[in-house]
């Protein structure tokens, strides 16, 4: 087994693909199926399996992905360290985030890191809360921003901003002829309603409504904010997400604050627990948490 092998089974495991792997890899499909399969061999398993949409990872793959991720995270800090010994700060940062206001609270760290270690590279990976988490456990990525609630077991993390849930409505709603900025959440009730599509969330805006005595109608339930903007601006429902939803603005739909209860999304910083980072993510850590 060489390190090229990890290489290229990370890779594959991340794109879910050979096809998109061996693009970012920039080699050719058949000679990086070819060194998975020699890799199988080797392992004496199967680390792949097909799947309608595409490769999922064996029981044997889940377990050999740790493993990888820790090979290929000392042998990055090992190149590390020693450029650093000549070069300064140098190597690559793995970091995961959901949508929302997270994206811009990465540019602005970002953007302090690249002034302090201009040599580090990036990549940012985007996906849901639950996708993100996983990414952590498995040592794919060093750092990442979700929301809460979550599962805290195995992780390190501290809540690093906090936003308001709006109502975005299309302009030709009822509700959003109404001249408050902000509307009562049992006026939503009666409504169809679009939600992030995390089971998670589904019961806690379910929750929110416990009070009023309605049950929300939740009809459709998104991963992506923009989708569901999308879809309000068409007249389709009404979608409840976190003020950062804002920032898109068009004629055809309207944003209202939720009140009634004053409901809040927290996004949380977290890193693995249970894991020490590398040199490059262990000082952007510090960096985030500095006084």
């Amino acid at each position: 087994m060489e390190l090229r092998h990890i290489r290229y089974f990370l890779a594959v495991a991340e794109e879910g693909s050979f096809t998109k792997a061996s693009q970012k890899l920039n080699i050719a499909q058949p000679p990086l199926s070819r060194q998975i399969r020699d890799l199988e061999e080797e392992l004496d398993t199967q680390l792949f399996e097909r799947k309608a949409r595409g490769l999922a990872l064996t029981e044997s793959g889940e377990r050999f992905l740790l493993y990888a991720s820790r090979i290929r995270q000392l042998a990055d800090q090992s190149f590390e360290d020693i450029k650093e010994m000549n070069e300064g700060l140098t190597g690559t940062l793995y970091l995961a985030t959901i949508e929302g206001h997270a994206p811009s609270l990465f540019a602005d760290w970002i953007a302090e890191f690249k002034k302090r270690y201009p040599l580090v590279e990036y990549e940012l990976w985007n996906g849901n809360t639950d996708d993100v988490v996983k990414r952590i456990q498995s040592g794919l990525s060093d750092i990442a921003v979700i929301t809460s609630p979550y599962d805290e077991e195995g992780l390190d993390g501290k809540v690093i901003y906090r936003e308001p849930w709006v109502a975005m409505i299309p302009s030709t709603h009822p509700l959003a002829k109404q001249k408050k900025d902000s509307i009562e959440l049992e006026m939503l009730a009666p409504y169809e309603l679009i939600i992030p599509s995390r089971q998670s969330r589904k019961q806690e805006i379910e929750n929110w409504f416990t009070p009023t005595g309605k049950e929300p109608k939740i009809f459709c339930r998104i991963a992506h904010m923009l989708n569901a903007y999308e879809l309000t601006a068409k007249g389709v429902g009404i979608a409840i997400y976190p003020a950062s939803a804002a920032r898109y603005v068009s004629d055809d739909v309207v944003i209202k604050r939720i009140v009634s209860p004053d409901v809040y999304a927290s996004y949380v910083l977290v890193r693995s627990a249970e894991r020490k980072l590398g040199k490059v993510a262990d000082e952007f850590w510090n960096m985030l948490n500095e006084d």
